[in-house]
């Protein structure tokens, strides 16, 4: 993990509902669905940078913290309106990278900034994906109200994917979580790599939370799971 917020550092409690479950330390899963087995970092073209809500960094259903645990140029600022963090600035002011953001083209006031993901990678500089990490109702709101990104080149997904996330109800099946999109990115850039082992990774995250949720012990090892854990045996020998 790069510099910026570190999302495996001390936190806050939490105090909602699960608050009491013995998790692990690293995945923040309950223990006996702990997935640090099935934790493998690649190397992507593209990088990602994660502006996330402060309430996100304490809820363990959160699914950005995936991508940094999978894809090694990832780095996690904590989302702040009047007070944006430093680091972020001086990365965007960085002449290696290319940002843009990641954000639905829904409204015609930003249209003109739309780029798709083929354009966003075509460049000699180092791509990267923002994605604003919350609700979709945080989500809105930080992209409203952050004027240090409010002329960053935007990408917005198009997908025929449906959710596969289990553990929130989304508003809409088309809506996907964190993790998947930046699997779909990563799969639209032609780093097939990267977006298999962030989707499967992903999908255990999902399986075994679930399983955690029914307290019906450890589930049996899917497809993704055993794909993880031959690429960890590969990358370790």
């Amino acid at each position: 993990m790069s510099e910026g917020h570190d999302p495996l550092a001390p936190r806050k409690p939490f105090n909602a509902r699960g608050s009491l479950v013995k998790r692990c330390e690293q995945c923040r899963m309950p223990g006996l669905h702990c997935i640090c087995a099935y934790r493998l970092q690649v190397a992507t073209r593209a990088h990602f940078w994660l502006i996330t809500h402060r309430i996100e960094h304490y809820k363990p259903t959160n699914t950005g913290r995936l991508i940094g645990d999978c894809i090694a140029d990832t780095r996690v600022f904590e989302w702040s309106r009047t007070e944006p963090d430093p680091a972020l600035l001086a990365a965007l002011e960085d002449s290696r990278f290319a940002p843009c953001l990641v954000f639905p083209d829904d409204q015609e006031d930003y249209r003109h900034r739309v780029v798709n993901v083929e354009k966003a990678c075509d460049t000699s500089r180092i791509p990267v994906f923002i994605l604003l990490d919350g609700t979709w109702r945080q989500a809105r709101r930080m992209f409203r109200k952050s004027d240090y990104l409010a002329t960053l080149p935007i990408v917005a997904l198009r997908t025929d994917r449906l959710t596969r996330y289990r553990l929130r109800k989304p508003a809409s099946p088309e809506h996907l979580c964190t993790a998947e999109v930046a699997a779909e990115l990563l799969r639209l850039a032609g780093d097939e790599e990267g977006a298999q082992v962030l989707d499967d990774y992903f999908m255990v995250f999902n399986e075994q939370y679930a399983a955690a949720r029914r307290d019906a012990g450890t589930p049996h090892e899917s497809d993704a799971a055993q794909r993880l854990l031959t690429r960890r045996c590969a990358h370790n020998a």
